[in-house]
């Protein structure tokens, strides 16, 4: 395909007046040997300017074919331990991380014009960190995940109804739902962390981490 048949949907790369006119410029990635708290400070910007969701992150996993698999996840805790997010254990995710538990993440800021990836291996949260977490879900959102046969073939969207509107007959609206053992958490142990800024011309700036026995070494990559 030439780049007169790109299609109108597509947007086109900015121009030199495009640059010299953006107003969102952002310094460069600042040096630091501290990956996690430079995390933390680029999703609390983001936080404040994304208009949805600034924790979701792009989960990728390897299937039993070999082929990877992606999808979009929230993110539900970050400290130095790794990044944790929650599944149907028995989720197609579920069953690639229990097979191969390694993933890679991916979180992309529009509005700072900020990406972060993550490479790293993959375990279980703790049955307590579960239920902590399950426990602050609202009550309809711990029944549709009792309910959700998660990855498996649905004969109709009204069978999934039915089987939350049985269930709320059950739990209602109360606090003592319980988890069920099929639902859990994963924590992605990092050993790479890349940091990328945008900058003007595609002078793009990143800033890769990789684990080391005493730390993470740090180093710059081109663009």
């Amino acid at each position: 395909m030439s780049q007169t048949d790109t299609p109108d949907i597509i947007p086109p790369s900015p121009s030199a007046a495009d640059y010299a006119t953006d107003p969102n410029g952002k310094p460069l990635i600042p040096n630091t040997s501290d990956p996690i708290a430079l995390f933390k400070a680029w999703i609390a910007e983001a936080r404040e300017s994304e208009l949805n969701d600034s924790n979701a992150m792009s989960l990728a996993t390897i299937g039993a074919d070999g082929m990877p698999d992606v999808r979009v996840v929230l993110l539900k805790e970050v400290t130095e331990a790794g990044f944790v997010f929650f599944t149907n254990l028995e989720s197609a995710k579920g069953q690639q991380l229990a097979k191969t538990p390694k993933a890679a993440l991916g979180f992309h800021w529009k509005s700072q014009r900020r990406q972060v990836r993550v490479r790293g291996t993959v375990e279980p949260v703790s049955e307590e960190a579960a239920d902590e977490y399950f426990a602050t879900r609202a009550a309809q959102s711990r029944i549709s995940a009792i309910a959700s046969d998660q990855s498996r073939p649905l004969n109709d969207r009204a069978e999934f109804e039915q089987r939350v509107a049985e269930l709320s007959e059950i739990f209602g609206d109360g606090p003592d739902i319980p988890r069920p053992e099929f639902w859990g958490g994963f924590r992605v142990v990092p050993v790479e962390i890349e940091f990328w800024q945008d900058q003007a011309f595609r002078m793009h700036d990143r800033l890769k981490f990789t684990r080391a026995d005493d730390g993470w070494t740090t180093g710059r990559l081109y663009p």
